[in-house]
């Protein structure tokens, strides 16, 4: 089935919420999660903003039937979906808060179609996982690979032992759960697609083509990008903000959704 061919609210199950006349803010989640993983932060921001969430084909409760590995074995495939979602909407001056590997997604929507994008948030971000020479992105190449054979040999094993250690906060030990319970209900065959396209990316020259107000937030510990990672983006980004917040983990908009609401609102406020 042609992606495009399907209503693309129910393809990517669109949801829109919050102030109706507030500025816009499109969430976009991470590897193994859907929307919901900002249910958190969405009524700490919805007196203020307009809010749009959306699943990338391949998660949450998307339509299965619009996935091919074709489409979605790079991360231009997940930017077609922001996008398809952007002029299905006719969204504009959009503000793109993603998560993970989706906040390099939102710096290839917007060099595709810089016309609707106003801002960026890269919450924790990664242009590159893959330590190189000059450049830690926080794993070596065989950390990838034993990686991703653990996840395409035995998914769900794959999916509890990592999520706690994605997370972070092994004193809260239910936000691990909850993570793993998002990676279990991700099918395992499109899951494998998002995790090689995920963890053998390397966008670093993308974020050369930047040319918004862009907010990088990351967290004090994070296994999964470090702080050099943070460092290298707000570097490669000029004129761009970096926040460290006060949490640990990979996911802040789960383990400190006041600190990532806040510091999401004090960049708009400074950005108008």
């Amino acid at each position: 089935m042609n992606p495009a061919s399907t209503d693309i609210r129910r393809r990517n199950n669109v949801t829109v919420t919050g102030r109706a006349d507030g500025p816009l803010l499109l969430l976009a989640h991470g590897f193994g999660c859907d929307q919901n993983m900002w249910r958190l932060v969405v009524p700490l921001l919805a007196e203020d903003f307009r809010l749009v969430l959306f699943d990338y084909v391949g998660s949450g409760r998307s339509d299965p039937a619009a996935w091919s590995e074709q489409r979605y074995d790079s991360l231009e495939g997940y930017a077609s979906d922001v996008l398809d979602v952007c002029e299905e909407l006719d969204l504009r001056d959009v503000v793109f808060v993603g998560h993970s590997v989706s906040a390099m997604v939102g710096v290839l929507a917007a060099a595709e179609a810089p016309q609707r994008f106003s801002r960026l948030v890269m919450v924790a971000p990664s242009p590159r996982y893959i330590d190189e020479d000059g450049y830690r992105g926080g794993f070596s190449a065989d950390d990838i690979g034993e990686l991703l054979e653990s996840l395409e040999s035995n998914y769900l094993g794959w999916s509890a032992a990592m999520a706690p250690v994605i997370m972070g906060n092994a004193d809260r030990p239910e936000l691990g759960q909850e993570l793993t319970t998002s990676f279990c209900a991700t099918d395992p065959d499109m899951a494998r697609v998002f995790a090689r396209t995920t963890f053998l990316s390397d966008s670093r020259q993308e974020l050369k083509t930047v040319e918004v107000p862009t907010l990088v937030l990351e967290c004090r510990q994070d296994a999964i990008a470090p702080r050099e990672v943070g460092a290298y983006v707000h570097d490669a980004i000029p004129g761009s903000r970096l926040v460290t917040l006060e949490a640990t983990g990979h996911c802040p908009q789960l383990s400190a959704p006041q600190a990532t609401a806040a510091a999401i609102t004090d960049f708009m406020k400074e950005a108008r």
